[in-house]
């Protein structure tokens, strides 16, 4: 029974190992920075080892090594970094390396530095990575929060019976202030998220106009944390406090994590991708009684929204690491059960409401 269990396991670590070294060759073909290129290269070429390490594991277990195949994950991947860049789809290969955590023979503890190694400073580097990536995961988040909510709301309009010009109201009610909700949440979210940073930018300004010598100490406990020689910390701290500024700059970045050039981005581009996300998603379940009639509007109601609900499930698989039928279902069995509730408690009320 051990062995079956250990063969699968095999050929699951050796499928995300190929996919990775895939993924790298693109994104080396893509890169138009040298070094960076060069780094994804590296990566690559370790991850065909890490390949190759589990090849060998399977023949000596006398198992089959599948042949080599893309997954889908690497091409959706490839596609959107064509198209906008590998800055933004690092984000997501970081977290599904993480998600993997391989017991492999070469170390991966590296690759992040590899692909900030090439930009400075680095964390300003990799936080606009991060941003910039996550923007794509945001996108599949709302459209996602759109269609469950406006599909489960026209099921309830469906269960209470109602009739089709009021299913068609309740939906695109549904749409237009789930929308605005989303939108007004974002931009609070994102000007408040800037106000805190604000205060604590100016907090450790006047900390340091007060007492510049806390700087230079707080900036040497922060490099011999990543490995500095204490000499080495404690010069390097002291060469930056030199300017107020870039003490100031450095304090903010390296021990609070803020980026004071961006500070949680623009509020009411957030507030519009938010608004126009939600929309997107919530407008599949309406469209069909847009178009069509009775029962047929209602089957197309259902069908539009399992294709919107599958394409939300693959893109949660880009982040997730799990496979795409696995999210695929699991979209459909969480919505599926929303719908079922709003129908029933619909029903339920509409029933009771004309007796």
């Amino acid at each position: 029974m051990t062995r079956p269990r250990s063969a699968r396991h095999y050929r699951s670590n050796l499928r995300i190992e190929r996919d990775n070294a895939a993924l790298y060759e693109q994104l080396a073909d893509i890169a138009g920075d040298k070094r960076l290129s060069h780094a994804y290269r590296r990566i690559a070429d370790g991850e065909r080892a890490n390949a190759l390490f589990w090849e060998e594991r399977l023949r000596q277990m006398g198992a089959d090594v599948p042949a080599a195949r893309i997954g889908a994950r690497v091409h959706v991947l490839s596609w959107f970094a064509r198209r906008f860049g590998t800055e933004f789809v690092m984000p997501t290969v970081v977290r599904l390396e993480h998600a993997d955590h391989l017991p492999t023979p070469v170390d991966r503890s590296g690759h992040r530095d590899h692909f900030l190694e090439p930009h400075a400073p680095a964390t300003r580097s990799g936080r606009h990575r991060t941003q910039s990536g996550n923007t794509l995961r945001a996108a599949v988040l709302g459209a996602n929060d759109g269609l469950v909510s406006n599909g489960s709301l026209v099921m309830g309009m469906v269960g209470a019976a109602s009739g089709e010009h009021a299913i068609l109201l309740a939906g695109f009610a549904g749409l237009v202030a789930g929308a605005c909700s989303m939108a007004l949440g974002e931009w609070l979210s994102v000007n408040s998220s800037r106000e805190f940073y604000q205060a604590q930018i100016a907090a450790r300004a006047e900390r340091l106009a007060v007492a510049p010598e806390d700087g230079t100490y707080s900036l040497a406990g922060i490099y011999r944390e990543k490995g500095m020689e204490p000499g080495t910390a404690e010069a390097l701290a002291e060469q930056i406090s030199e300017r107020p500024r870039n003490a100031l700059d450095t304090l903010v970045r390296e021990d609070l994590g803020i980026d004071p050039d961006e500070l949680g981005g623009s509020a009411y581009g957030a507030a519009l991708s938010s608004f126009c996300l939600f929309a997107l998603g919530a407008f599949f379940p309406v469209v069909p009684y847009l178009i069509l009639k009775g029962q047929a509007a209602f089957v197309g109601s259902i069908a539009s929204t399992m294709a919107g609900l599958v394409l939300i499930g693959m893109g949660t698989a880009l982040f997730t690491g799990r496979s795409m039928l696995f999210s695929i279902a699991r979209q459909l069995g969480i919505t599926v059960a929303a719908a079922a509730i709003t129908y029933a408690v619909g029903h339920a009320l509409g029933t009771v409401l004309s007796s």
